[in-house]
């Protein structure tokens, strides 16, 4: 068997570049400021970033076999909402982007982003917020039409609100309240996918400081729809090979911890790749990262988009380890890191 790589991940880098994502505001669709942080972060480590039409981002980093291209993909869109309605108190009605439960933003701060670039902040809460009013409260159930976002403006008034410029249609996005403990311990909204995405760019800080060429070219895809479910269903006709990075799901008969790095052997669209997941189980055992193999059966990738948008493409799925996912999650910087040099170890094992 081939040595362990052992490589110097810059576990401070990594964790500096995903607090900066934490706390910049994407969900789905509006992800614009996020990108343009990404574009100017790969090129202080001289990469370019290609954005697409749809908005995705593609940074190519050549290899040794330059026929032979592998995609990465990670993605910056997360949950939010958007203005569905303003309501004759003044006070918001929304509605989802993406899949969660709407007891998981009860109590959250957000903040609501108008189209001529004002932000506003904001709260969301039941339409039956206290117990000292509500007989129900505790009952009244959480769903879409009894949830309601009350701005932090002077506004009693469906036209007062309009007089600040929200529109329906207006983004929603919550507080991250990221932490990042000195024991490793990291807690946020958006882990999904953003402790993924900071996983990459320690890849490329490693490639670009040690000077490293991979054994082939590598086509890193920042996405900006995938908790809508089409992220990448395009990606370059030249991939061979994709490995989506996102979330491990932790829970019920999961074996992963927040300090693994997960393996996905099976999601809700079927078995990855047979080979790319041997292979990725072998090398976490070379390189000696703990780490586990599961099914999610209620979960869907990037490379699950690539393979229903007909790309002919062997496709494979890990990230770090996260707890509470699509609410108030949490995971390990032992993970985040060791996410990076599994992907590392993957892209510089000669090809055949």
């Amino acid at each position: 068997m081939k040595e362990a790589l052992q490589p110097s991940m810059n576990r401070d880098y990594i964790l500096q570049l995903l607090e900066l994502l934490l706390n910049t505001p994407s969900p789905t669709g509006y992800c614009m400021n996020i990108m343009k942080l990404a574009a100017e972060e790969a090129a202080k480590l001289g990469y370019e970033m290609e954005i697409t039409p749809k908005g995705n981002g593609i940074i190519t980093i050549p290899g040794n076999n330059q026929n032979d291209v592998l995609a990465l993909s990670g993605h910056v869109d997360t949950l939010g909402a958007m203005v569905r309605s303003i309501k004759s108190s003044g006070m918001l009605r929304i509605t989802p982007v993406g899949g969660y439960a709407m007891q998981t933003i009860e109590g959250e701060y957000c903040r609501i982003h108008t189209r001529d670039g004002r932000e506003y902040e904001g709260t969301v809460l039941s339409t039956k917020p206290s117990v000292h009013v509500y007989p129900d409260a505790r009952d009244w159930k959480r769903e879409e039409a009894n949830m309601e976002i009350r701005i932090d403006e002077n506004t009693s008034s469906k036209a007062e609100t309009e007089q600040l410029g929200i529109r329906v249609g207006d983004f929603v996005s919550w507080d991250a309240r990221a932490r990042i403990l000195p024991n490793g311990w990291v807690k946020s909204r958006h882990l999904d996918d953003k402790a993924s995405v900071a996983a990459l760019f320690g890849l490329l800080e490693w490639l670009k400081r040690e000077g490293k060429t991979p054994a082939r070219t590598i086509k890193i895809i920042l996405s900006t729809y995938e908790e809508v479910g089409h992220g990448t269903a395009y990606i370059p006709p030249d991939i061979t090979e994709m490995i989506a990075v996102d979330m491990g799901a932790l829970g019920d008969d999961l074996s992963a911890t927040e300090k693994d790095v997960s393996i996905c052997a099976k999601d809700s669209s079927g078995p990855y790749d047979y080979g790319m997941t041997s292979k990725l189980i072998e090398l976490a055992e070379r390189e000696q990262l703990p780490h586990a193999v599961d099914i999610y059966p209620q979960y869907g990738s990037d490379a699950s988009a690539a393979l229903r948008g007909g790309s002919n493409i062997r496709a494979a799925l890990i990230g770090p380890g996260v707890h509470a996912s699509h609410g108030m999650e949490r995971t390990h910087a032992d993970a985040i890191v060791n996410t990076a040099a599994l992907l590392l170890a993957y892209i510089m094992e000669p090809t055949a």
